[in-house]
């Protein structure tokens, strides 16, 4: 299954962008999703995630207070609300989902790229100073 990111763009620092992740092929539902970022020359980072049940949520660090993560099961997309963006924000935004379904999980288990499977081609995001 491959999932779609989409609502990425260029915005000045301060602005904010409201992501989605959604699959036409495959639910969502019974599975965690996870949202990782890749900048220009660096490795893709974990920013958040969202158990099957929506309860369990985790954030990077440099993102707390700023992005809040989502989902709808009945439209089978996982969202990312970032608020306050910052020039290091910049990167492609990436969706994922877990690869067994009904994980509750830990944040060490959430943030390993190796649990998710879907890898859609991401969505850039741009922060201006």
């Amino acid at each position: 299954v491959q999932l779609q990111a989409s609502g990425g763009g260029l915005v000045q620092a301060g602005d904010s962008l409201r992501l989605s992740c959604t699959s036409s092929t495959r639910t969502t539902a019974n599975y965690g999703v996870g949202w990782f970022r890749q900048a220009p020359e660096k490795g893709r980072e974990f920013v958040a995630s969202v158990d099957w049940k929506g309860t369990r949520i985790y954030y990077t660090d440099s993102v707390k207070g700023r992005f809040t993560i989502s989902r709808d099961n009945s439209k089978n997309s996982v969202s990312l609300q970032m608020n306050n963006l910052k020039p290091e924000d910049t990167a492609v935004y990436y969706c994922a989902r877990d690869r067994t379904s009904y994980i509750t999980g830990s944040y060490d288990y959430w943030s390993d790229m190796n649990n998710y499977n879907g890898w859609g081609q991401g969505t850039q995001v741009t922060v201006s100073s």
